[in-house]
């Protein structure tokens, strides 16, 4: 991802005089979007579904507020990936806090699932239980619904609730990861008024080079031209003392 974009080519032609200036012009709105590419965001669509599959299977349809719980949290991980990457261009800070309302309502689903096998008499299956070893196999291999829909809709519940706690697991993983890099990010580039300001400086720095260029290059004769020079060090000169004042620089 590169934030600036150049104005000009940057080329001095000596015979005809000309300078054409290259100052970096930072972009205002960095690129964007394209949540689907994201496999954090297939794993996230698969959990959604998933999780409206079991409810449907395993959860009384009336009078049990598990349900919307589940699914709701369910489809905010999903639609809070999508947003925050929608985010991104304009808001780096949105995009984080996106990102990370999709873990916490995952880490909500997580414990739903977990208090579903307790009052089955069930648990989640050991680290090092050759199922679940089977499961993140299949889960790192299979990012697609189609992948997954048989065997949601058709295995026993103990065995559902432990293959969505493996792709919840390991969906909140990618989501930590994705997380570190989008603060890396933001250090990087900051947040939109600082590249809006960034780019507005840039601007007036460029049309403030061309204007001393003109200014030098109409001298009529040899002892204009030092005297043009001599009067913009002089402003120079007082725009450095000016700044370190402000600075306190010495």
């Amino acid at each position: 991802m590169n934030p600036t974009r150049p104005t000009s080519n940057n080329i001095q032609d000596a015979q005809s005089g000309r300078i054409n200036h290259a100052t970096e012009v930072p972009q205002i709105v960095l690129p964007h979007g394209g949540y689907k590419k994201l496999l954090v965001y297939h794993k996230s669509d698969i959990i959604y579904q998933g999780t409206v599959a079991f409810c449907r299977r395993f959860l009384p349809p009336r009078g049990d507020r598990t349900v919307d719980q589940m699914t709701q949290a369910a489809r905010s991980c999903k639609q809070n990936i999508a947003e925050g990457s929608a985010a991104s261009g304009t808001s780096k800070e949105t995009e984080i806090k996106l990102t990370n309302v999709a873990r916490a309502t995952l880490d909500e689903l997580i414990e739903d699932y977990l208090d579903w096998l307790k009052t089955h008499g069930a648990v989640e299956w050991p680290m090092d239980d050759k199922r679940r070893i089977a499961a993140r196999g299949y889960a790192k291999e299979h990012s697609d619904w189609e992948a997954w829909q048989s065997l949601l809709e058709t295995r026993p519940g103990e065995t559902v609730a432990n293959l969505m706690l493996t792709l919840c697991h390991q969906t909140r993983y990618m989501l930590d990861k994705m997380i570190a890099v989008q603060e890396e990010d933001f250090k990087k580039h900051g947040g939109v008024r600082e590249r809006m300001h960034a780019a507005r400086t840039a601007a007036r720095g460029e049309e403030w080079d061309k204007g001393i260029y003109s200014r030098l290059f109409g001298a009529q004769d040899a002892v204009a031209l030092a005297a043009t020079a001599a009067e913009i060090k002089r402003k120079v000169d007082r725009m450095v003392w000016s700044i370190r004042q402000r600075k306190g620089w010495r």
